[in-house]
């Protein structure tokens, strides 16, 4: 089954400036920690209306026998590339590449775009990977046809494993020494340009001891598109235009979750990528679905969630839309509250940041 999912919009008076919160530039985390779980957690409790200090490898004592983790199995891609116009090797060109449009044609960002009109032809590595700019796009992204050796090549990500470099946010200005920390350590199906970090804090022994503890985990996936960095740029909420983003969620994974919630089992997402998921693919009476195709949810306060009961996320750009994702799942004056707490504890925050659990 593949379709486009949309959510329904809300009503409601909020205004994008209501999601803002002043963060000082030195608590962006530009490193991960030495050790995946050694990051910082905040427990939300959504019942006592309380805020706990712990450190991700305390999750465990969070879970209960009967829940279902349900991860994002996406992979970052080496998704930048460098090259230069066809016969002219001065004409430096980049592309990020942000997602699959059809068989090896991509929807890229060009810099410098002018670079990049219809009909050109560019050159990335020594010459392994050409491109011809086919079609311009919403907010002038490039659709790209790629052409490569296919006898030498399996797929164009063998290429890019040989010529790119990890993607990393825009706010994350130093290298990172070890590019598989950017990758959780369940990653499976390439294709993200973006890591879903929520899960980076987990490790294998950490997951082991969620098995042992009774817990099942469920692999669902989204390839995670820069649309997740972009600010919202209207005042009014439901005027907000989603990025759509590609999921799939197996019918092992969708009959897994329905089970354990059907026993009285908790949804447990990992992430705002997971929940946006499980949300695009659960009926109005809380059954998952096997489901893949596009999503272009928008979740909200004022959104009535059907899949998912906890969740464990990251700390979130100022008026983005996962801020608001989070308010939606808790309430907005509490859970702007626990950021100031967060910044005044000098918690670290966004894709190489500290955690935090909503129950």
């Amino acid at each position: 089954m593949s379709e486009i999912i949309v959510n329904q919009k809300p009503k409601t008076e909020l205004v994008t400036a209501d999601f803002y919160y002043d963060l000082p530039e030195e608590l962006i985390a530009q490193h991960p920690m030495a050790e995946r779980d050694a990051s910082r957690l905040m427990v939300l409790d959504r019942a006592a209306h309380t805020v706990t200090h712990k450190h991700f490898y305390d999750i465990i004592d969070y879970l209960r026998e009967g829940d279902v983790l349900v991860i994002n199995d996406s992979k970052v891609i080496p998704a930048r590339i460098y090259g230069h116009a066809e016969g002219r090797p001065e004409a430096a060109i980049e592309l990020l590449l942000l997602r699959q449009r059809a068989l090896d044609t991509w929807e890229v960002l060009v810099k410098p775009g002018k670079r990049a009109r219809l009909g050109a032809r560019l050159v990335f590595g020594e010459g392994e990977l050409k491109g011809t700019v086919t079609d311009i796009v919403a907010e002038g992204n490039r659709l790209i046809r790629f052409e490569y050796d296919r006898e030498r090549y399996a797929n164009i990500y063998d290429i890019l494993h040989r010529i790119g470099t990890m993607p990393l946010p825009p706010y994350i200005t130093e290298r990172l020494a070890d590019q598989s920390r950017y990758q959780t350590v369940y990653a499976r199906e390439e294709g993200s340009a973006a890591a879903p970090t929520a899960g980076l804090h987990f490790t294998e022994k950490l997951l082991d001891r969620v098995r042992e503890k009774g817990v099942a985990i469920a692999p669902v996936m989204l390839h995670v598109g820069l649309g997740t960095f972009r600010p919202v740029k209207v005042d009014r909420l439901d005027e907000h235009v989603m990025h759509t983003e590609y999921i799939s969620v197996s019918k092992e994974s969708a009959d897994l979750i329905n089970a354990r919630r059907a026993a009285g089992g908790r949804v447990i997402a990992v992430g705002t990528t997971s929940c946006r998921t499980l949300e695009s693919v659960t009926d109005e009476q809380g059954i998952v679905h096997p489901v893949s195709g596009d999503t272009g949810i928008f979740i909200y306060p004022g959104y009535k969630f059907k899949a998912v009961d906890a969740l464990i996320t990251n700390f979130h750009l100022p008026e983005s839309t996962l801020v608001m994702l989070v308010s939606a799942f808790y309430d907005r004056a509490h859970v702007l509250d626990a950021y100031k707490v967060a910044v005044a504890q000098k918690y670290r925050f966004f894709s190489f940041g500290d955690a935090m659990l909503i129950v």
